[in-house]
């Protein structure tokens, strides 16, 4: 498909936001880019990504050029909103960086403007268009039998933070992934915290959700921990899949284990694993052509704004639970 079409905007290029701009440089032409960041060192950040790259000096100017059809918003997360309903006011179909917003009344009223205007919304749930990720996806109802049970960690001693604890900072990734294996929405959120370093900001969260057909998942993410480990564990009625990102390689894995019913009593199945081979895609990138592809077919983004508000209400739900 031709990207030489899109004329875009991105709007904050911090650590994530560089990436995004990196990312946008290799797939579209660098002189159909601009970039908006009030940021000492943005010209800086963008002329080491290529000089052909555009900077302007306000919001408005990105508003204002009715050339710019399509954005990318990286900017902190309480600007989300503000900058994203800007956007969409203005024309433009959006990419906005998880969360979509702080609050899903916010996010809900980002929807119904993207669907008024008939513009693409769509959320950074990044892992969601990570290839191991879509094989487990796919990997329901056939290989890996029934759903049975979901657990994710994210965890390491990571960057603290003031504006969000780690329930906000990490848990909408596995979030994202567990609505899109299960495919429904939970019927019960439930959710503990410890918070350590700072007061009333937790360093560590365990969230429970129970879903329709006796499926169960939990997510544990901190950044008061001892090492890395990115860990998602999908457990089936015919085997169990080990995703683990933090590794440098042999990342997904497959196990034949489990338990079976013969003749009425329960009897263990264990076979060695297997390690499964995906072409090693950068997600981003396969993020970021996707948001693409819909902007020039009209068709619906695989993370839309849909999906990350029901992200966003488990994350609410859960924060409920946690301030109990």
């Amino acid at each position: 498909m031709d990207f030489n079409q899109i004329k875009l905007a991105v709007l904050g290029v911090g650590n994530w936001g560089k990436n995004h701009l990196k990312t946008a440089a290799s797939l579209l032409p660098p002189e159909n880019i601009v970039v908006y960041d009030p940021g000492l060192k943005t010209r800086a950040t963008v002329s080491a990504i290529s000089d052909k790259i555009k900077v302007v000096d306000t919001l408005e100017d990105i508003l204002n050029d009715s050339e710019i059809t399509t954005a990318i918003v990286a900017t902190p997360a309480q600007t989300h909103y503000f900058v994203a309903k800007s956007l969409l006011e203005a024309g433009k179909h959006v990419l906005v960086e998880k969360p979509i917003t702080l609050y899903s009344k916010e996010a809900e009223n980002l929807v119904h403007i993207a669907e008024k205007n008939n513009l693409r919304l769509m959320v950074g749930h990044v892992l969601l268009y990570h290839e191991a990720v879509k094989h487990i996806k796919n990997a329901v109802g056939k290989e890996l039998g029934d759903l049975q049970y979901i657990y994710s960690n994210r965890l390491n001693l990571g960057k603290i933070r003031s504006e969000e604890n780690a329930l906000w900072s990490f848990a909408p990734h596995d979030i994202a992934i567990i609505q899109f294996i299960i495919g429904t929405n939970p019927i019960n959120v439930h959710a503990q915290g410890s918070a350590v370093i700072q007061p009333n900001i937790e360093d560590s969260t365990v969230t429970f959700l129970n879903y329709p057909d006796n499926i169960s998942a939990h997510i544990f993410v901190s950044w008061l921990h001892p090492f890395k480990e990115q860990r998602l564990v999908v457990i089936g009625s015919e085997g169990m899949f080990v995703f683990e990102d933090s590794l440098p390689d042999n990342k997904l894995k497959f196990y034949k284990k489990g338990f079976r019913k013969v003749d009425g009593q329960l009897e263990a199945f264990d076979q060695s694993f297997e390690v499964v081979q995906y072409e090693n895609k950068p997600p981003l990138a396969e993020e970021q052509k996707h948001f693409y592809e819909c902007v020039l077919t009209g068709k619906t983004p695989f993370s839309d704004g849909v999906h990350a508000l029901e992200v966003l209400k488990i994350l609410e739900q859960a924060q409920e639970r946690l301030s109990e």
